[in-house]
């Protein structure tokens, strides 16, 4: 069990968590803006934009070009441990999470096809035993035209999160990712 803390400033869709060394922003985005995987077509049946409007995302099966993907529950992710190739994103600054939130490629964030969001994982590159803990907020990676074995990738995360890794100019690593609970103080 990690205990977190965090500041909700009032009247703004601002909020700072810490845990242990980690700190992560989340600010809310316009919902007028791009997503940062736009190939995500709806969400709990609905269109993404409104699926968010409503919050209906963190555990709603979503439709990315035409395949079904079904998030596990709240329950199971919380014994969830895997270990796999991860990638990094970090272009797509000014866009909105599929939760709704800005992306921010220097904050530490990831993106995770089925586990609920938001959530935190603790990350560890199993090359040089680097380790650091993000918030899940976002769906993917999914296969790309360019290259379809991407999707097999089990967690993209962000620039700074690649970084803190050791594997940002490398691009991918083999990575251990695990459930983290958390406890607010």
């Amino acid at each position: 069990m990690v205990k977190t803390t965090y500041v909700v400033t009032a009247g703004t869709t601002r909020a700072i968590y810490r845990i242990g060394e980690f700190t992560y922003e989340v600010v809310k985005a316009p919902i007028e803006w791009a997503l940062t995987h736009e190939g995500i077509e709806s969400m709990d049946d609905l269109p993404v934009k409104e699926a968010i409007r409503q919050g209906r995302v963190k555990i709603a099966p979503y439709v990315v070009r035409g395949k079904q993907y079904v998030p596990m529950s709240v329950e199971k992710s919380q014994s969830y441990r895997e270990e796999g190739i991860a990638s990094w994103y970090g272009y797509e600054s000014g866009r909105m999470t599929a939760n709704g939130e800005v992306f921010n490629p220097n904050g530490l964030t990831a993106a995770h096809k089925f586990l609920p969001i938001p959530m935190f994982v603790e990350v560890t590159n199993l090359e040089n035993k680097k380790s650091i803990i993000v918030r899940v907020n976002d769906r993917g990676p999914f296969p790309s035209e360019q290259n379809p074995k991407s999707g097999d990738r089990i967690i993209d995360l962000s620039l700074e999160a690649a970084k803190r890794l050791g594997f940002f100019q490398k691009g991918i690593a083999r990575v251990k990712v695990e459930a983290i609970q958390t406890k607010e103080e």
